[in-house]
């Protein structure tokens, strides 16, 4: 998240949790939640719409597990989760947090390391949000001192120093990407899936002056994220393609009949039938200024539009001394972006094909500036299929019917957009380009799966 159009929008929405059941095999829990969606809170559609939730550099290692005999960690759970989201917002998960749990909307985000949560007390002069977390109805909350390790200004998990607020409590700000901040008290809380399972006490944020309705769930790489604190091995989610017009709320014309997608913590039955890239692994000894170490990094290797390969140069899509150039698969970006060396191709592909169509001087967000009047469906045909080449083969394919997305007033967008205007330096594959695909980080394998499929209908 970056730059001045990142302002405009947040990648928030809110979500509906239905019941959830428990399944035990051998040393792995399953747990399953069914879940729809509803629309963002005021507050939240007025931010970075479109942008990476990324946090600005973080550093941290992520504590290696011990392989069992057939390579993969032994996880301490797994569970299934199912959400449902429009394409003008995140995807939201709802988890059951302290003791007794209480639900919270959190945005899943493999941008973000830090978790946090919206913590509120009652208060008979200012009711808190029916989402926000009460502390002191759970047995399980403490709050970090002023004197925990963590608490120290030179951790290098934080975008700002981490400081001692007027009652010696650890105070933290976060800043992302698309401007926003997240500020509060560091806590520690489990994540309680019942009675006789739960995480151990996890390091969380505990925001208690954000205007959002959401917290974020950050499943990234480093060492304070929630999948490197509950040592989960992997997990995947299934994004469904969109049906009809979604437009943005200053039209009033929001999609009423969101669509609903599954969500993985540990073992995915339908992994079989994915297909594997590695990450890319970089020396630790090297900091390069706009590289992140903590991102899902994996090797882009080429694009195709209309069954044309382009021609970007390799160095496009590879860090370079600097860091840009960086190729990361990223949950909490609703677009994809690339760096001026591809979306240059890009653009000049899309203009030959259907210039004519072109809305010619406008600007989405600040963002897109591949948009169209017109018919989605005539333009996307002259377009074509997008295609994203990694290595070992792998493909992520996006139908002509599904490459442009509605903005509002009848305009139409190639879901790409140019990385400079997120004042980054990195390629990022954001979640509008991973509709109807099964996306699973390995964390143990150090890898990333594909599997295509119907989200809509998946379990």
């Amino acid at each position: 998240m970056a730059s001045s159009c990142s302002s405009l929008f947040l990648l928030l929405f809110m979500v509906f949790v239905g019941s959830f059941h428990l399944s035990v095999q051998e040393t792995t829990v399953s747990l399953s939640f069914p879940l729809t969606s509803a629309p963002l809170s005021e507050t939240s559609s007025a931010r970075a719409k479109f942008l990476s939730s990324m946090a600005a550099s973080a550093s941290g290692k992520r504590r290696a597990q011990k392989p069992t005999a057939e390579g993969v960690a032994s996880p301490p759970f797994g569970y299934n989760y199912r959400s449902s989201f429009k394409y003008s917002m995140a995807l939201i998960v709802s988890l059951p947090i302290g003791t007794p749990p209480q639900s919270q909307q959190m945005v899943l985000d493999t941008g973000s390391q830090l978790s946090w949560i919206q913590c509120h007390r009652k208060s008979p002069r200012k009711p808190p949000p029916s989402s926000s977390f009460d502390p002191s109805l759970s047995s399980s909350f403490s709050v970090l001192p002023c004197n925990h390790p963590l608490c120290k200004p030179r951790i290098p998990d934080f975008t700002l120093p981490t400081t001692c607020d007027q009652n010696r409590l650890c105070h933290y700000s976060y800043f992302y990407a698309d401007g926003t901040l997240a500020e509060g008290n560091l806590v520690r809380e489990k994540f309680t899936f019942s009675s006789s399972r739960s995480t151990p006490p996890l390091i969380l944020g505990c925001a208690t002056d954000s205007g959002e309705a959401e917290g974020i769930l950050g499943m990234n790489l480093g060492r304070l994220s929630f999948v490197s604190q509950a040592k989960v091995p992997k997990f995947s989610y299934c994004v469904p393609a969109k049906q009809g017009l979604v437009v943005n709320k200053t039209n009033n014309n929001n999609n009423n009949n969101p669509e609903t997608g599954s969500f993985y913590l540990g073992f995915n039955p339908n992994s079989r039938a994915f297909r594997y890239i590695d990450l890319l692994t970089f020396p630790q000894s090297q900091r390069l200024p706009n590289f992140d170490p903590l991102a899902y990094t994996v090797g882009l290797v080429g694009i195709r539009i209309g069954g044309k390969r382009l021609n970007i140069s390799a160095a496009a899509f590879r860090p370079d001394s600097g860091g840009s150039g960086q190729t990361m698969i990223d949950s909490g970006t609703q677009y994809t972006f690339l760096v001026e060396a591809a979306y240059a191709e890009v653009r000049k592909e899309v203009v030959r094909l259907a210039g004519p169509k072109l809305k010619k001087g406008y600007v989405y967000g600040g963002a897109l500036d591949m948009c169209f009047d017109g018919e989605p469906s005539e333009i996307g045909r002259l377009i074509g299929s997008v295609v994203f080449e990694f290595e070992k083969g792998v493909e992520i394919s996006i139908d002509k019917e599904r490459n442009l997305d509605g903005v509002g007033g009848g305009v139409h967008c190639v879901g790409i957009g140019r990385s400079e205007s997120l004042g980054v330096t990195s390629n990022i594959i954001g979640n509008f380009h991973q509709q109807n695909l099964w996306v699973e980080f390995d964390v143990g394998n150090r890898r990333v799966g594909f599997g295509e499929a119907d989200c809509s209908r998946t379990t």
